[in-house]
């Protein structure tokens, strides 16, 4: 039987970092106030001159680099975004052209801060039906877009970034399994639509929190009854990066403990799609993830979505 694994990593950061103590200058906030209810310190903020194509194109060749392959190695790109540049031709196609994987297939899977798991489950089940051999998966979002300047309570919260993995047919199983949902019966939680000219994300703080903190632990807890495993089988936990309380909260209920659970939030704040294959990226690359560790993937975003994965890695 065909099945994928993860080949390599990679990603992207804008070179503006934007402190607590940046913002605190421009609204009505405190790094202490941030700091606290978030645990963010810190975000990468594009400037007009760089889109989400240009980050996710950064975090693409980044694991292309990684994995010792080239744009024309490639058989599909899948990217995850609720941040395109335009509406068309996709993020994707515009991250084809520009690393020189002439016409394979590419397009866009949008799920908000889930983005990145529903592109890689789009990515794995082509490649098991054996017509691809490998794939580039990102999930890249220029939050900084969308985002209310005058709005503390979302300003304060979110980053631009972009992470990436090349996916390869394999015969023993990387990607043992995938679990995607979505519940789109309450947006007025979490949206971005229209406002005046500009679309904007706005959000029910508390309800988000909580529902956050239930789908996440909803979505490990599928992932490990569906592969007869149990938290101590567990070498690596990295869920979404929206809020450090969150992520404390989700996993205290999971009996997950902390030197498990891959946190990047307090630089990277909520990068939505990117939050995940960013902080996957950085503990690849500091040594953290070994082959043969089994790693699972929390997503949770607007919509709303959740999903999860579970790699042996």
């Amino acid at each position: 039987m065909v099945r994928s694994r993860i080949l390599s990593t990679g990603s992207a950061l804008p070179r503006k970092v934007v402190r607590n103590e940046d913002l605190a200058a421009e609204i009505d906030t405190t790094d202490a106030w941030i700091t606290d209810r978030t645990g963010i310190c810190s975000r990468h903020i594009a400037g007009q001159e760089q889109d989400t194509s240009d980050l996710a194109t950064a975090a693409a060749r980044t694991a292309l680099t990684s994995g010792r392959l080239a744009g024309s190695d490639l058989d599909l790109i899948v990217v995850g975004t609720i941040t395109p540049d335009m509406v068309f031709p996709s993020t994707a196609a515009l991250v084809q052209s520009r690393i020189g994987a002439s016409c394979v297939g590419a397009f866009d899977v949008s799920a908000a801060c889930s983005g990145f798991v529903y592109a890689l489950a789009t990515a794995d089940a082509i490649i098991r039906t054996g017509s691809v051999k490998k794939a580039l998966v990102i999930g890249a979002d220029k939050m900084s877009k969308i985002v209310d300047p005058e709005d503390r309570a979302t300003r304060v919260l979110f980053g631009d970034g972009a992470g990436a993995v090349v996916l390869e047919a394999c015969e023993e199983p990387g990607v043992v399994s995938i679990h995607l949902h979505a519940d789109g019966s309450a947006p007025e939680q979490l949206n971005c639509a229209l406002k005046g000219d500009f679309p904007y994300v706005r959000m029910q703080g508390g309800h988000v929190f909580r529902f956050a903190v239930r789908a996440m632990v909803e979505a490990a807890t599928e992932a490990l009854a569906k592969n007869g495993l149990r938290i101590e089988d567990l070498a690596w936990f990295i869920p979404h990066q929206a809020n450090r309380r969150i992520i404390e909260a989700a996993t205290r209920q999971l009996g997950i403990p902390s030197c498990k659970v891959v946190v990047t939030v307090s630089n990277h704040a909520n990068t939505s799609a990117a939050s995940v294959p960013l902080a996957l990226d950085t503990a690849v690359r500091d040594g953290r993830i070994q082959r043969g560790d089994n790693v699972l993937l929390v997503g949770v975003g607007g919509g709303f979505t959740w999903a999860s994965a579970l790699i042996r890695w």
